[in-house]
């Protein structure tokens, strides 16, 4: 369908407000701002995360399984702005593509990003199209990739291309290592135990943020991966589900780490604002027990 071709973009404190002071701070995001900020977005039982690299540009991970991405961006972003720079798709199941379709509809994109493999989703058929349509350029991912921006500087650190070929599409997911002036973030997606050894000893993957892989199942978060990755803060992305998402193994593994552990089907959409060597955190609702 695509293109494959390397993508260069040239160029803790922890504090808590609830949902009355988000309404406030979120809206509107400057674009020229100096600090990064990392919005993992409540979509429900699916993931999306979006980045404001500090210097203004915009990177949606992917967009969930519905059009409730739609109002999530619709409470960070401006009315008038209707530009994300870069689209990156994990890889291609339901739960992370689908809100991509009306996202295309509706928003200027400047480039797409994914890893080759295509979805067995009839719905993946009308995501390829509004592609086409829209003349959105297209570009295919694998380990060694870099998307660099100012300060700012994300690696692909998988799938390697035997992962690429696995039956498995959540082998396939392309792992992201966001280093920014003071700060490294993890993007993990779906990926299993499998992928986790692999990360484990093949790179460097320490970060003071981890987006938890395939919202806290039973089958990802091992002690090792999470001892390697030892994030301060780990985001957990999920919804009503019956899959038992997240587990009580992954939740004791990551409270074993002495990780802070935020949940979007308890906490809302998590934004993170990165400032120097401090973390700020806003929830957008407050959970009780």
């Amino acid at each position: 369908m695509f293109n494959r071709n390397h993508f260069i973009l040239l160029a803790v404190f922890l504090i808590i407000f609830d949902f009355f002071v988000w309404s406030q701070i979120v809206f509107g995001i400057n674009k020229q701002n100096d600090n990064l900020e990392v919005y993992f977005l409540d979509v429900g039982q699916g993931d999306s995360e979006l980045v404001n690299l500090s210097g203004g540009v915009q990177v949606l991970i992917d967009a969930g399984p519905d059009n409730k991405v739609l109002n999530e961006l619709s409470s960070i972003l401006a009315p008038t702005d209707r530009y994300i720079d870069l689209v990156v798709l994990s890889h291609p199941q339901y739960d992370h593509f689908a809100g991509l379709i009306e996202i295309f509809k509706r928003y200027e994109i400047g480039a797409f990003l994914y890893n080759g493999r295509e979805g067995t989703a009839e719905a993946f058929n009308d995501l390829k199209k509004i592609i086409e349509e829209n003349k959105i350029p297209a570009v295919i991912l694998t380990q060694g990739n870099k998307i660099k921006y100012q300060e700012n500087q994300f690696d692909v650190l998988s799938p390697s291309q035997k992962l690429l070929s696995s039956k498995e599409l959540n082998d396939t997911t392309l792992v992201l290592k966001l280093t920014g002036k003071n700060s490294k973030i993890l993007f993990t997606g779906d990926i299993g135990f499998k992928v986790e050894d692999y990360l484990t000893t093949n790179f460097d993957i320490k970060s003071d943020i981890l987006k938890v892989g395939h919202h806290g199942s039973k089958y990802s978060s091992g002690k090792k991966f999470l001892y390697a990755v030892n994030p301060k803060i780990s985001a957990i992305e999920v919804g009503k589900n019956s899959y038992g998402h997240p587990t009580l193994q992954a939740l004791n593994e990551l409270a074993s780490i002495g990780s802070r552990i935020f949940r979007t089907d308890q906490n809302g959409t998590i934004k993170l604002v990165i400032n120097g060597d401090k973390i700020n955190i806003f929830k957008k609702k407050w959970y009780t027990f």
